[in-house]
């Protein structure tokens, strides 16, 4: 386990989640996706000791570790052991709804990308291929590998934006056993794939974890609980990293703004369905002060919507 002195996570546009959610005095605000707190600590500030703020995790570690540094906040923070996709049923458990704003940061919290008995990064040789989030559930990123077939395992990676789809996935499966992280490495090292703006073992990497964590499925999910449990004139807020969540959240909401779902071609409107939100951001990128500053944060995008 990680000392206090690794616990380091710069939360990614701070400035813009203020500015966009508005926490204020006595509301209530849900973090789905807590990981160290730095967002979550955030509202607690500005929420006040008759505010609310409810942080969930599905990593258990994390959540235990923002319990501890969260702690001066005392009962203002309730903390939640849950995935986002459930996110309606926690809060509606605890009776808290509706709740005045929503943040999901789709995002690795930085301790689990540098602690190399999770496996999430290609940074370390030794680390066991794991890629859980929540690590007492699921099939292990090594455990897929060793069972997944050619067309399934080409499919996962080009639904991860993986290039080379067909010749990274035979590669993967002629090299196993692949047990570490410098087993897959190395295997996709013999490639020489092309570099893009991303290093190629950084997109295979991604495109496993979210398959072990079924995280493209969850989003969807989060966000039709999260306007479930929105009062009206509450803001939800998704910081996404991977274009394939991105396109998810940017659909999701273009869907609940138009209302609407009859065929363009009908002269009226059959289904009776009525805009849900207000969109206030779409897709804005962090400034280039706090990329040079948090380089992990290059490929973050903000979209803000108001439900109405």
């Amino acid at each position: 386990m990680m000392g206090h002195a690794e616990l380091r996570h710069e939360s990614v546009m701070p400035a813009e989640i203020t500015r966009s959610l508005e926490p204020g005095p006595s509301a209530k605000f849900v973090d789905g996706t807590m990981g160290l707190g730095g967002h979550t600590e955030l509202f607690l500030e500005r929420v006040g000791a008759s505010g609310t703020v409810i942080g969930l995790d599905r990593d258990a570690s994390m959540l235990e570790r923002a319990e501890a540094r969260l702690s001066p906040y005392g009962d203002r923070l309730v903390a939640v052991h849950a995935r986002i996709a459930y996110v309606a049923d926690v809060i509606r458990g605890l009776a808290l709804d509706p709740v005045d704003g929503v943040l999901f940061d789709l995002g690795l919290c930085s301790a689990q990308l540098d602690d190399p008995e999770r496996g999430f990064s290609f940074g370390c040789d030794d680390s066991p291929l794991d890629m859980r989030m929540n690590r007492t559930h699921g099939e292990t990123a090594r455990e897929l590998l060793e069972r997944i077939e050619l067309a399934e395992l080409t499919d996962l990676l080009r639904r991860g934006d993986v290039p080379s789809t067909g010749r990274v996935a035979q590669t993967l499966l002629d090299a196993r056993p692949l047990e570490t992280v410098g087993d897959l490495k190395h295997a996709l090292e013999r490639l020489r794939l092309p570099r893009r703006r991303h290093h190629p073992a950084t997109l295979v990497f991604q495109a496993l974890r979210l398959h072990v964590n079924r995280e493209l499925q969850e989003v969807e999910l989060a966000l039709e609980g999260a306007l479930e449990i929105l009062r009206p004139g509450g803001r939800l807020a998704v910081l996404s990293y991977h274009s394939g969540e991105d396109r998810r959240v940017k659909h999701f909401l273009a869907r609940e703004a138009r209302g609407c779902i009859c065929p363009s071609d009908l002269p009226r409107c059959g289904c009776g369905r009525q805009p849900r939100v207000k969109i206030l951001l779409r897709g804005e990128a962090p400034s280039p002060a706090e990329i040079a500053r948090n380089p992990r944060a290059r490929s973050a995008r903000l979209r803000v919507a108001e439900r109405v």
